[in-house]
């Protein structure tokens, strides 16, 4: 069995209804917004999102989940999906999960408006049903995500970034998301606040190691389907090269940051950042940073009683930060 498949084993029906309840979550009068959320559902991602939601809940539940952790998993997902249109807009993407982008397809106009539809959705579904607390969970998580990026592009442009302000930057960027699926899992069905704060926790530090380990990506010269160096050439600074930068002779450091702002376009010089970030240690640093915020949030799923939402969970926080994808 895959691995993906006995992590979603527990939560088989569940992904299958769930499904459903999401395409029907996005349609509309337009038919031009049904033939793109239809193109949306058709090419669906690993919807590991979702699967947090649930496993969450089954395993607050007692094994059940309910109507509000159906909606609360479709929210996310709506949040989510609308998120990836508006990034491959910022980003000029042209591809998305091995597929023409929606920003290529139907340019950027219609896309800026299919994000912000999708987003709309995701708010008025837990409106419809007065899911408040839901509402205020995913709300807050859309104002720090938009805080994220601009905080990321705001770093990027001057090429000034620390440790600290690397952390805050995935945390509102990456690892909210994820928190938010493991709340609303939480919040979905029990309204024991110390219980929702713990998941919370969990999914924060969850995607705080998903985030370190996605930026590794950036610095493998191996085929992962992935291209390398991506983040350097947005004149992205992260955790390796922090490291490195912090770790150099001045010399060093300025040849780094004239590589970065002046000749991040130059593939030849983007390899011997690389090789700069590997030979200081940049990559060690990072996955024992990564590891660091794993084993905290192992610590807080240890303190639930052990099943196989449970097991699942743990299955899934590895997957995440072992993927090599």
């Amino acid at each position: 069995m895959k691995v993906l498949e006995k992590i979603k084993y527990p939560i088989q029906s569940e992904m299958v209804i769930f499904e459903k309840k999401f395409r029907n979550s996005m349609l509309s009068k337009v038919s031009l917004l049904n033939r793109i959320t239809h193109f949306i559902v058709k090419r669906k991602g690993k919807q590991i999102r979702p699967m947090f939601v649930f496993l969450v809940a089954k395993l607050l539940g007692n094994g059940k989940v309910n109507d509000r952790s159906y909606r609360g998993a479709s929210v996310i997902e709506l949040i989510h999906t609308a998120t990836l249109v508006h990034d491959d807009i910022i980003d000029d993407s042209y591809k998305r999960r091995g597929f023409f982008s929606i920003n290529v397809l139907w340019k950027n106009k219609v896309a800026v408006l299919v994000g912000d539809y999708l987003l709309s959705r995701g708010l008025l579904l837990s409106i419809e049903y007065e899911d408040f607390d839901l509402l205020k969970i995913i709300s807050l998580t859309v104002k720090e995500m938009s805080e994220g990026e601009l905080l990321q592009l705001e770093q990027s442009r001057d090429l000034i970034i620390t440790e600290e302000i690397y952390y805050n930057i995935i945390r509102k960027k990456t690892a909210v998301l994820l928190a938010a699926c493991c709340s609303m899992g939480a919040a979905s069905v029990m309204s024991n606040q110390e219980n929702i704060d713990k998941m919370y926790m969990f999914g924060e530090l969850l995607g705080m190691a998903f985030q370190i380990k996605d930026d590794l990506f950036d610095f493998n010269t191996k085929v992962i389907g992935k291209p390398t160096g991506v983040d350097i050439k947005e004149k992205r600074i992260t955790l390796p090269l922090i490291y490195t930068l912090n770790s150099v002779s001045k010399n060093e450091k300025k040849w780094l940051i004239n590589c970065i702002k002046n000749h991040n376009k130059d593939n030849k010089v983007i390899k011997k950042v690389i090789d700069k970030v590997k030979n200081v240690g940049g990559i060690e640093f990072s996955i024992k940073k990564m590891k660091y915020f794993t084993d905290n949030a192992l610590d807080i799923l240890y303190s639930f009683p052990k099943n196989a939402y449970r097991d699942s969970l743990e299955l899934l926080l590895n997957y995440v930060v072992e993927r090599k994808i």
